[in-house]
């Protein structure tokens, strides 16, 4: 399981130009899942997303977390974080889990981000979604597990 981790001043999501999913500010975070991942690295994803330290302190450290500075979470489902292009210039995507078992486990990653007390938003599985995001910093954090 892969997730980018983006910190965010504000992040919207439209699906067929409609408003799916927006936060204020806080994090996007875009979700690859990779064939063979489970429900325990869904939870160790979400447990480290919860308490990453991203947010600058009053002393312009980072030091705090998105539920310290009462950020939300915009969960986005991007199977292409498992584009392999080492060979050839075409991304073969034999790595991402099928789509069945990813939602799944998206679905999964985002409730127990609920249940760590987060505010979570989410995107359309599957859908070709368009997002304007307005980074903070930019600060970006790729956590593989």
């Amino acid at each position: 399981m892969k997730a980018v981790i983006q910190r965010v001043k504000h992040t919207s999501l439209k699906v067929d130009g409609s408003l799916v999913s927006e936060i204020p500010f806080g994090l996007a975070v875009y979700l690859g899942v990779k064939t063979g991942d489970t429900r325990a690295q869904a939870q160790a994803v979400a447990n480290k997303i919860s308490k990453l330290r991203i947010f600058e302190d009053g002393n312009g450290k980072m030091n705090l977390s998105v539920s310290d500075v009462g950020g939300e979470i915009l969960l986005i489902s991007q199977f292409t974080l498992y584009g392999d292009c080492s060979h050839g210039n075409r991304p073969s995507f034999t790595l991402a889990e099928r789509p069945e078992q990813a939602n799944e486990l998206y679905e999964y990653t985002a409730e127990q981000l609920r249940v760590l007390g987060m505010v979570v938003k989410t995107g359309v599985f599957g859908a070709d979604m368009k997002i304007e995001q307005f980074n903070d910093g930019p600060v970006t954090i790729i956590y593989e597990i």
